[in-house]
Order: structure tokens, then C-alpha cells, then sequence
């Protein structure tokens, strides 16, 4: 972590993380400031590209979201050409959520959240298959997730 950064950054980023709708005074007030200078402190991280942007989480089964799949793909050629190409595809199909490049046999993995199984198969078939840029995908059905955060654990960074 920057050295420019300390324990009062530390406590508003943790606080940003748990809910970014809180106000600039409640902010304020948890971390024992006025608002000016937590204001002061928020653009800060913002500029330093330590906040990157603020988000709501949305809760994808109440939207009828009820299927989850983590895929391990692997390219049938992995040149810096296909997997620009297949990283430039993945960003526009939105039943993708995270895409990683890994080490080991495969090139990505993948985790996707859909209606049902029909509507994962339609995904495969119409769409990444369909790219000609894959040659084997293993796939893994989430029954339950015991752990899941979007936020970096601010305890490790030696703040």
C-alpha cells in the first residue's frame, strides 16, 4: 500500500467498502472528522485510483438469477492474439461476472450466474463455443456460497 496512506484512510476505506451510500458526515462522524476534510480524504483515494468506483450489489436470485457456474476454460490456442480476442469477448457477455487469467492447464477461469442450466447451455453453445476460440470448458455448479466480498482486506495492507 502507498505510504501516503494511513490509519484514518484506512478506516473510511473500510467503511466505504461496507456501504458507499453513507454520507460525507456520517463518514465523517465514524472516523472522528468534520466533513470537509473526509470529503478532502474520499477525492484522494479517488484520484489515486485507490477507490476505483462505487457500486450497489444487487442480490441475483431475487432477480430471477438462480444459477451460478464456475468454468475453467482453456483456448485452443492461447497466442496474445486469441486471448485478446477471447478477453474482448467475455467483457461484452454479461452472464460472465469475473474473468481471470490463471497458471496451470487452462487458460481462464470463469464464474458465470444465469436463470437455469437451459439458459447456461444456450450460453455455451451461442456463445463462447461459438467464438471458435475454445477447445475444452469444465464446469462446476455452485450449490452454496459460505463466503463472498467484494472488499479488499484492508488489514493486510499495512496501513
Amino acid at each position: 500500500m502507498p505510504e501516503d496512506l494511513d490509519q484514518t484512510d484506512a478506516q473510511i476505506l473500510d467503511l466505504l467498502q461496507q456501504d458507499a451510500g453513507l454520507s460525507i458526515a456520517d463518514i465523517a462522524d465514524r472516523v472522528g472528522l468534520s466533513s470537509s476534510p473526509a470529503w478532502r480524504r474520499i477525492e484522494r483515494l479517488k484520484k489515486m485510483g485507490v477507490v476505483l468506483r462505487q457500486v450497489t450489489l444487487l442480490d441475483p436470485e431475487k432477480l430471477g438469477l438462480k444459477f451460478e457456474v464456475i468454468a475453467s476454460v482453456k483456448l485452443q490456442l492461447p497466442t496474445r492474439e486469441n486471448l485478446e480476442k477471447f478477453e474482448a469477448a467475455a467483457a461484452g457477455w454479461p452472464e460472465i461476472v469475473d474473468c481471470v487469467t490463471v497458471t496451470g492447464a487452462v487458460d481462464y477461469m470463469l464464474r458465470l450466474v444465469t436463470r437455469d442450466i437451459h439458459a447456461y447451455d444456450d450460453f455455451l453453445r451461442d456463445k463462447m463455443l461459438a467464438s471458435g476460440l475454445v477447445s475444452d470448458v469444465q464446469s462446476r455448479i455452485v450449490i452454496r456460497v459460505s463466503k463472498r466480498t467484494t472488499a479488499a482486506p484492508i488489514a493486510l495492507a499495512n496501513i
